[in-house]
């Protein structure tokens, strides 16, 4: 007879009020059912007729916008299997700075897929291996479905139809007008060498007021202001950028001083007006015309900023004032006083130019060949264009400043890779077709786990055709494609969002291109997620910081009992 060793039923390993939450119930599903939240939340959002969201951030801020990015940005997630998947669309924001919702969209569809398995008994390591053999198979089939480039020779026309998709999802009607103006800003500051495409150098400024057909590109840097003084307008001028104040100095411990009479009164202030003129004569001196002030300036160093014929600009953003130094090619000094020729930056034009009623002040480089091109000018390593966008609201300028935003990053992303390939849904659902044939060749049983990720990737298509023209509509949609993509020649064939025909439509021919480098990016970090959160099999949460929550008192605390 075997000897019973008595077990301890009050085993402590972690300090009081710690959680630990493990198994398949509490842990791995509740975390499947936390990432699906967030995926519907964005999904409704998807695509050219996606439905905005309205959001006020703890700062009272509100945004109406259907960007992803945005709107994970503001809304604060906390649940840590979600924040895995705000992480990745995240990454996918920096990488690429679009298919931010495709992300989220995909990984909570291959962890919703996954749900059933696990409850049929399958081990998370099964699905983790299928899925990432499936995302293998998936990018490499993504390369063959490429069947267009974005020509060499950039033109407007060229530049701006690549444009079109990504725009439209944001901004649905607008894409015309906005491709265009991001196309012309683009070519405008395209370097000799492409891939050194700049995504700093479109700038956009929002003036309210007028439509949307208002706004126009304007070549140089724009700021909504006006000049702090007389002088409105210089070319070919020496520019000097101070991050301080331009105004008498302040000491540093207070002093009282008796005055007698008049004479002292007056000899009082002199001193410091002096000692302020003879710094402004030397920044004269040294050729400066224009200044930019990061700061205060004070009504005497405008008198005499006036007096001798400086033009100066106050930009109290500290980031346009270090985009404002590269374009000019200057260093932001600290202390008041003439810059020497390193520190000092040149400008062709900086003029007063007026945009719907409003004043804004335009600094500019002219390129090389233009009339009165200075050889000393850096304008090629320094041309800047800003797009002026003309809109009723403030929120209304918002999102249309989101969706050039998108669209510039799509060119940073085509510079670096021109392939491009059809969008509209097309290329997911025919990438679901080859996967779900390469999981039936399959043996053992991570091949249920490759069936799944082919049919999680028919959320794409699926939620274009349901924002378009709702949930019954898009199951028919899906399955015509699905015949569409059987046939030869049909890997082409994507959603309608018009639906004039069947809500079907090919892709290629209607010039609907989504860029190949932003949907393998999206494919691998959907992926790699959800494997994350699958992985995942038990959550240790340690108690919260600060002191006992104490229940609010009736009454005023002050008064007596």
């Amino acid at each position: 007879m075997s000897l019973k060793v008595p077990k301890s039923n009050d085993l402590q390993l972690f300090k009081d009020g710690y959680k630990h939450l493990s198994g398949l119930d509490e842990a791995v599903l509740r975390n499947i059912q936390a990432v699906n939240e967030l995926s519907d939340l964005v999904r409704t959002s998807f695509g050219p007729n996606g439905r905005n969201k309205l959001l006020i951030n703890h700062l009272g801020r509100l945004f109406v916008t259907s960007d992803a990015a945005t709107i994970i940005r503001e809304i604060e997630v906390v649940h840590p299997a979600a924040k895995l998947l705000v992480m990745a669309s995240q990454a996918q924001e920096a990488e690429m700075g679009d298919a931010t919702n495709m992300v989220l969209i995909l990984a909570g569809e291959l962890l919703k897929k996954s749900e059933n398995l696990l409850i049929m008994g399958l081990h998370p390591s099964e699905i983790i291996k299928g899925y990432e053999l499936a995302c293998a198979k998936a990018l490499s089939e993504l390369e063959k479905l490429s069947t267009f480039s974005l020509p060499s020779p950039l033109t407007h026309a060229t530049l701006s139809s690549a444009l079109k998709p990504a725009i439209a999802s944001k901004q649905y009607g607008y894409e015309d007008t906005l491709a265009s103006l991001v196309a012309e800003a683009a070519l405008a500051i395209m370097p000799a060498n492409p891939k050194n495409f700049n995504v700093d150098n479109v700038r956009v400024v929002k003036i309210m007021g007028g439509g949307l057909s208002g706004s126009k590109v304007v070549q140089g840097m724009v700021f909504g202001r006006e000049p702090e003084g007389m002088v409105k307008k210089a070319t070919k001028a020496k520019v000097a950028v101070f991050t301080s104040a331009l105004d008498v100095a302040q000491t540093e411990t207070k002093g009282t001083v008796l005055i007698k009479n008049a004479d002292e009164m007056l000899n009082f202030t002199t001193g410091e007006e002096k000692h302020l003129e003879k710094i402004f004569k030397e920044i004269a001196d040294s050729g400066v015309k224009v200044i930019i002030a990061g700061s205060s300036i004070g009504e005497l160093a405008l008198h005499y900023l006036n007096r001798f014929n400086i033009a100066v600009l106050k930009v109290l953003s500290k980031f346009e004032l270090r985009r404002l130094c590269r374009v000019v090619n200057a260093t932001p000094l600290a202390r008041m006083g003439a810059p020497t020729p390193e520190e000092a930056g040149y400008v062709d034009v900086f003029e007063t130019t007026e945009v719907g009623g409003d004043r804004v002040t335009v600094l500019r480089q002219l390129a090389p060949g233009d009339d009165g091109f200075d050889p000393t000018s850096l304008a090629e390593k320094t041309r800047t264009a800003t797009i002026v966008l003309r809109g009723a609201t403030a929120n209304h300028l918002d999102d249309l400043e989101r969706a050039i935003d998108d669209g510039v990053n799509v060119i940073k992303s085509l510079m670096k890779d021109a392939r491009l390939v059809p969008g509209a849904g097309a290329s997911e659902l025919e990438l679901a077709k080859r996967v779900d044939a390469y999981g039936s060749g399959l043996k053992g049983l991570s091949q249920h786990a490759v069936k799944r990720f082919a049919t999680a990737l028919e959320v794409v298509p699926r939620t274009l055709a349901e924002n378009a023209l709702g949930g019954a509509e898009g199951n028919e949609v899906l399955s015509r494609l699905w015949a569409k993509h059987e046939e030869k020649g049909g890997e082409a064939w994507g959603v309608d969002v018009e639906a004039e025909v069947d809500g079907t439509l090919q892709a290629d021919q209607n010039k609907i291109y989504d860029s190949l480098a932003a949907k393998t990016w999206a494919l691998r970090l959907a992926t790699e997620a959800a494997v994350s959160v699958l992985s995942v099999d038990s959550i240790i949460m340690s108690k919260p910081a600060g002191g006992p929550k104490i229940p609010q008192q009736a009454g005023n605390w002050d008064a007596d009992d």
